[in-house]
């Protein structure tokens, strides 16, 4: 990993971050190769069609493997698929599975992704990544149950080792997401046997480089290496364990007593220090950092209320003075580092911002065309934040701006990560802190999240007219036609401000010196794969 602190305000690399290289002749290391990860917080779901959180997704995409994955180098490679065929219209991906087994050693086949992306579609499974998959033929169709037989959804194990996908609509990122959690394949014979396999390390089985054999609820997860990987030969690591210490000051703490070799939420107080000693390592990530409106109740059903509330936050400020980790103000909903239609251009260079950092002046009036002229009647309300130091003292200083530039009254409210989770899907909350990382490098990652009851929309709002530019981008190969109507309904999403963009994240770690050949992915995830831990 680079030990300088990196401030990237250029176009993104979907690869952020990787270190060291072996030497050509391989040793075998002689340090004990256990490495301790803080992962942050309990998984709210441990099965791939239900997954939703970064804490979840790193564990998982080191205990299992899709069709394909990302190299150290952040090159996308053929994973359980040896290879792959497109038909010349680009609807039909016929994949060709290598010889891979289970943890438990039985082999992986081709009907085990067709049962996990058939079951993850299913309405029962209750995913709210469903939508990951309306890529596929009738995929949408059978998750809303207008249709009911699953032999309609497009894919299909045509034998043990070919697997075919039929699409919607061509889809020229349909390589990347197929490294998504939601795509990657479980065992049909566990799950129909044991639906809740995922819920302890008793009964697990995964097909990555790494298989679960501990899990202590809300304290930590043990891997080890799993022996029958197909690339296992590749593993050099013995063991990882995930702790889950929410509270960024102890994670520093075990951190510098040698407790933690890798921890992603260094305190904010500290981050001066960190950069100055160098201890801080920065990286682009695809994400935005914001605040969601519960538009169904008052007072943020008004669309007045949630501008006035949006242009009262200095971002600036907050960037500069509270976070300090090179995060760039959010003026808009999808951030830098994601290609347009034409080529040398970025999708946020091309849509522009939508407002300024800091606008007080129309907060005010925003508020008083609302009826609350400086405050006046406005109801005292909850920002509910998940329980992080960092989030805590964003939220202060966000909730001091409101008070200073608007006049009113907010309390906040922190809840652990999976009562949070919770309740903004039940849409118990009236303003509740989030995040967005992109799932692939592509505008509809951040764009179709919102469409009407979309599975991470958690704020109540629908609009049919942005519904339809969604609709119209998913049913194109057309890249001029698919970027214009992502830029379309990303314009109809700034209007009504559902949500409070505040800024573009940067991905923040404490690493070891002596941890070499991870990969840090600008989606948020990382892959200790080729990780190994060399003498220090």
């Amino acid at each position: 990993m680079f030990k300088k602190v990196l401030i990237v305000v250029v176009a993104l690399a979907l690869v952020v971050g990787f270190a060291g290289c072996k030497p050509a002749v391989e040793e075998t290391p002689k340090v004990e190769q256990v490495l301790t990860y803080n992962v942050g917080a309990e998984p709210q779901f441990f099965d791939p069609r239900k997954a939703t959180g970064i804490p979840e997704f790193t564990m998982l995409l080191n205990l299992f493997d899709g069709l394909m994955r990302y190299d150290i180098q952040g090159q996308l490679v053929p994973s359980m698929a040896k290879s792959y065929d497109v038909s010349d219209d680009g609807l039909v991906w016929t994949f060709h599975l290598r010889d891979a087994k289970w943890s438990n050693g039985e082999p992986v086949t081709a009907y085990d992704f067709e049962y996990s992306w058939k079951t993850a579609l299913a309405p029962e499974t209750e995913s709210e990544y469903a939508y990951q998959m309306y890529y596929l033929k009738n995929g949408a169709a059978y998750n809303s149950g207008d249709i009911t037989d699953s032999d309609l959804v497009g894919v299909k194990a045509l034998d043990d080792k070919t697997l075919q996908a039929t699409l919607e609509a061509p889809t020229v990122y349909f390589t990347s997401l197929l490294t998504f959690t939601t795509y990657l394949p479980i065992n049909k014979k566990l799950d129909m046997e044991n639906p809740d396999w995922a819920k302890s390390a008793d009964n697990f089985i995964s097909n990555g480089p790494f298989t679960i054999t501990k899990w202590v609820h809300n304290h930590q997860i043990e891997m080890v290496k799993n022996p029958n990987y197909w690339d296992a030969d590749k593993v050099n690591l013995d063991k990882i364990i995930f702790l889950m210490v929410e509270e960024s000051s102890t994670e520093l703490m075990m951190f510098e007593n040698g407790e933690i070799d890798f921890g992603n939420n260094p305190p904010l107080p500290e981050m001066d220090r960190l950069k100055d000693e160098g201890i801080l390592t920065i990286s682009p990530y695809l994400g935005t950092y914001y605040y969601m409106c519960n538009v169904t109740e008052p007072p943020f059903d008004n669309v007045l209320v949630r501008k006035a509330f949006a242009a009262a936050i200095d971002r600036e400020s907050i960037v500069t003075n509270v976070t300090k980790g090179g995060q760039l103000p959010a003026t808009a909903f999808v951030p830098g580092g994601i290609p347009d239609a034409e080529p040398g251009r970025e999708f946020r260079e091309v849509g522009g911002t939508y407002f300024e950092p800091y606008e007080p002046d129309k907060a005010k009036q925003y508020l008083a065309d609302a009826g609350y002229p400086n405050g006046e009647g406005f109801p005292e309300f909850v920002l509910l934040y998940n329980t992080s130091e960092g989030h805590k003292i964003i939220a202060e200083a966000i909730q001091g701006m409101w008070k200073d530039t608007l006049g009113v009254n907010c309390t906040l409210t922190n809840q652990e990560w999976k009562v949070y989770l919770d309740n903004r899907t039940k849409l118990n909350y009236q303003i509740a802190r989030a995040g967005w990382i992109g799932d692939y490098t592509d505008p509809m990652t951040f764009i179709d999240m919102w469409v009407t009851d979309g599975g991470n929309n958690d704020t109540g709002w629908s609009n049919l007219d942005y519904d339809r530019f969604v609709d119209v981008a998913k049913s194109t190969g057309d890249q001029a036609v698919r970027m214009q109507a992502m830029h379309d309904a990303e314009d109809i999403l700034m209007d009504e401000m559902p949500i409070i963009p505040i800024y573009y994240y940067t991905n923040l770690n404490l690493i070891k010196p002596y941890l070499k050949d991870y990969y840090i992915s600008a989606l948020g995830y990382t892959d200790f794969k080729l990780a190994y831990i060399e003498e220090h």
